[in-house]
């Protein structure tokens, strides 16, 4: 056996050693909170109209496992298209307040203001202007999702060093230059912890999107199955929206690792 077989062997169990307590406190707490919930629901007979117990929950899921995947696919495309249709416009707006003075002045604040708009009271009318299809979906995420992005990249963008901006300035860089080869690099880490927000906000935003108007898609079957107060489906499909919101969480987050693999990462050691 080579040398390199024996030290990359310690090196491969330090690392199962370390996913395994990441993750094994996130399994034990989830595994015991099944437990006490399927007794609590046997023990004081609650109905399953109000609360089904876990194995009501996972013969639902079971039974409607086809419906449920195609709603699935359905729903997971409008996040997929949304959330970067989100990250696109909030970049692009960030550029745009730091790039040019006079209008970040005047655009900044409307950006807040639209943000504090309650986007359910948006999704009928988007409704109402583009149809049932994927594009009021769409827009919904979009009004929801880019606001994070497009602070983070500012917050990045603005908090280069003085000297640095300076030191530009004295060899004749432009506004243009600097903004791309310095301020942009600086707020990547920003940036990248704003799309992981969005990610987040883009399950909401198809999910109440899906609510106000579709034919198909996991808010199409919680609201199919809480009229049938079939309310086992109604957590199967909650479920899979959980699991959704938890992949692009994660998805954004390998995408930080890759992108800016020298940022500061969270830790819980």
């Amino acid at each position: 056996m080579s040398d390199q077989t024996i030290t990359s062997e310690p090196r491969l169990a330090s690392s199962l050693a370390a996913a395994t307590s990441s993750w094994l406190p996130a399994v034990i707490l989830l595994v015991g909170t099944i437990v006490a919930w399927e007794a609590i629901v046997r023990i004081f007979a609650i109905s399953p109209f109000i609360i089904p117990a876990p194995s009501e929950i996972g013969r639902s899921l079971v039974a409607q496992w086809g419906t449920l995947m195609q709603a699935t696919l359905v729903t997971a495309a409008e996040i997929l298209l949304g959330f970067v249709v989100s990250v696109v416009v909030g970049v692009a707006i960030a550029l745009v307040i730091v790039r040019f003075d006079w209008l970040g002045r005047a655009l900044y604040p409307l950006v807040v203001l639209f943000q504090n708009v309650p986007k359910v009271a948006l999704a009928p009318i988007f409704i109402l202007w583009f149809g049932y299809g994927l594009a009021p979906k769409i827009g919904l995420i979009l009004v929801i999702a880019f606001f994070p992005v497009t602070l983070s990249m500012l917050a990045g963008m603005q908090s280069v060093d003085r000297s640095l901006l300076s030191l530009m300035n004295s060899v004749g860089a432009s506004r243009t230059q600097i903004l791309f080869r310095i301020r942009v690099p600086h707020s990547l880490p920003n940036l990248m912890a704003g799309t992981k927000i969005a990610a987040t906000l883009s399950v909401i935003g198809a999910i109440v999107g899906e609510f106000a108007g579709a034919s198909d898609g996991l808010g199409y079957v919680i609201q199919f199955a809480s009229t049938q107060l079939d309310t086992a489906l109604v957590f199967a499909a909650l479920l899979l929206v959980s699991v959704l919101g938890i992949a692009f969480y994660y998805a954004a987050e390998i995408l930080e690792r890759i992108v800016v693999p020298w940022a500061p990462k969270f830790s819980h050691a």
